[in-house]
C-alpha cells in the first residue's frame, strides 16, 4: 500500500527543491551534481524523489531529447509559506498567537533576537 503524501517537504524533497530553486532547472545528473559529495544517493533515489516532488504539484518537468529537465513551480516563499499554514493548523489550533507565543518561549531566543521579532511585528501592523 502506498503510502500518504504529505503536505510538506521531507529532508529529501527539501534538498532536491533547495537545488532547483537556486540552479532554476536541471536534469537528474545536473541535480545530482549540486547535492554534498558525501550523501552518496544512488541516480534512481534522486529521481524517484523528483518524480514525488512531480506528483505533490512542487515542480515539473520539459524534456529535451531523452533527458527531462526539472524546475520549480512554486517558490521558496510560497513553500515556506505553506509549510507555516500546515504547522499552524496542525500544532496551534490555527492560532497565529499560539505559534509566536511558542518562539517567544523557546529557551535559545536572546533577548537581541526577541527585540528583533517584536520590531518586526511592529513594521508589519503599520
Amino acid at each position: 500500500m502506498a503510502r500518504k503524501q504529505t503536505p510538506t517537504l521531507t529532508e529529501a524533497e527539501l534538498r532536491l527543491m533547495k537545488v532547483l530553486w537556486d540552479v532554476k532547472e536541471a536534469t537528474v545528473t545536473e541535480v545530482m551534481e549540486q547535492l554534498p559529495k558525501d550523501l552518496h544517493l544512488a541516480y534512481n533515489s534522486v529521481l524517484t524523489t523528483l518524480r514525488i516532488l512531480e506528483t505533490k504539484g512542487y515542480l515539473s518537468h520539459k524534456k529535451s531529447g531523452r533527458a527531462h529537465i526539472y524546475y520549480p513551480l512554486v517558490t521558496k516563499k510560497q513553500t515556506r509559506n505553506h509549510v507555516v499554514k500546515h504547522m499552524m493548523s496542525s500544532f496551534f489550533n490555527d492560532s497565529p498567537e499560539l505559534l509566536l507565543l511558542s518562539l517567544f518561549d523557546n529557551d535559545d531566543l536572546t533577548k537581541e533576537d526577541i527585540n528583533k521579532l517584536k520590531e518586526m511585528i511592529k513594521k508589519e501592523g503599520e
